[in-house]
């Protein structure tokens, strides 16, 4: 029986992918948090955990007409960047995948009404820096799946994916499998004539007083793991467009059960400004005794449909 044995949310923002020396000369001598976070969660968690396959939400990624998750048994090439050539260019990248784990989840969504997924393997899919740049800092050798963030849905649909996806991990002999929200919080960046302007980490450039305080609410909840208070925020945290309509979030939080999750937030970074938009890194530790969720008889209030 496969297992879920560990979850992050994790900033790919480019920056991250600037030489150190650039980096430092943007934040006064001093280096993003960022980076020094993404090389701790590989060696003090990934090295201890010993996953065998990361499923990647991808906010880059954008879909339309349904889920998309890739199935390639390998993803190699090089990779440049269509927004960001300058820091993004000319990656190498050789990923195997886990095909059986993502054909598992398109014949779970093919068996319901409700929602649509496509396990993809066409050699021509593009990859996307969502990916890529965590790649290049945690991989160890794990397979790596990608998932789309559908531009169409709504929080239930994100939630009910993750759901599946919990469910295909369930329904595989020995997988041990870390689920990683590739995305950034609050995500209005600032005006091209201010840019050059706000490239520092400090959160004082984030867009607005209102976005950095939103953030850093979901950060506390996050961190007591109140997974229900960031659910029931959802519609009221896009009015600060968080990236992909937090979707990164709440396919993560839906495999983890839902608004039943207990899982605390431990952050792997501070809260950072990339351009206007909230960054940060949360790692979520599987529970004490294995399970992600509070019984449904001690967390069963009724809770509203969510529509961002």
């Amino acid at each position: 029986m496969g297992e879920i044995v560990g979850a992050a949310i994790v900033s790919h923002a480019p920056g991250i992918m600037l030489p150190e020396p650039v980096r430092r000369s943007l934040n006064g001598g001093e280096d993003t948090s960022l980076v020094p976070g993404l090389r701790r969660l590989r060696t003090e968690v990934l090295d201890r955990l010993k996953a065998d396959t990361f499923v990647v939400f991808d906010t880059h990624w954008i879909v339309t007409f349904e889920h998309i998750l890739t199935a390639h048994a390998r993803r190699h090439g090089r990779f440049t960047s269509h927004e960001l050539p300058r820091g993004m260019k000319d990656i190498a990248y050789d990923m195997p995948g886990d095909p059986e784990l993502a054909f598992a989840v398109e014949r779970l969504a093919k068996s319901r009404n409700d929602t649509w997924a496509l396990a993809c393997d066409d050699p021509l899919l593009p990859i996307f820096y969502g990916t890529v740049n965590l790649w290049t800092y945690l991989d160890g050798g794990e397979r790596w799946v990608s998932v789309g963030v559908n531009q169409t849905c709504e929080a239930d649909d994100f939630l009910l994916l993750g759901k599946l996806i919990a469910e295909a991990i369930a329904g595989l002999a020995d997988r041990r499998v870390v689920l990683l929200a590739s995305g950034g919080l609050s995500h209005r960046m600032v005006p091209f004539k201010a840019l050059r302007h706000c490239e520092s980490s400090s959160p004082e450039h984030i867009f607005s007083a209102e976005a950095r305080a939103a953030d850093e609410q979901v950060l506390a909840w996050l961190r007591a793991g109140e997974h229900r208070k960031v659910i029931d925020f959802a519609p009221e945290y896009q009015k600060h467009a968080p990236e992909g309509k937090f979707g990164h979030y709440l396919m993560m939080v839906g495999a983890l059960g839902g608004d039943a999750c207990k899982a605390r937030g431990i952050p792997f970074s501070a809260y950072e400004n990339s351009v206007g938009t909230g960054q940060a890194h949360v790692w979520f530790e599987r529970p004490e005794g294995g399970s992600w969720s509070i019984p449904q008889e001690i967390h069963s209030e009724s809770r509203a449909t969510v529509r961002p």
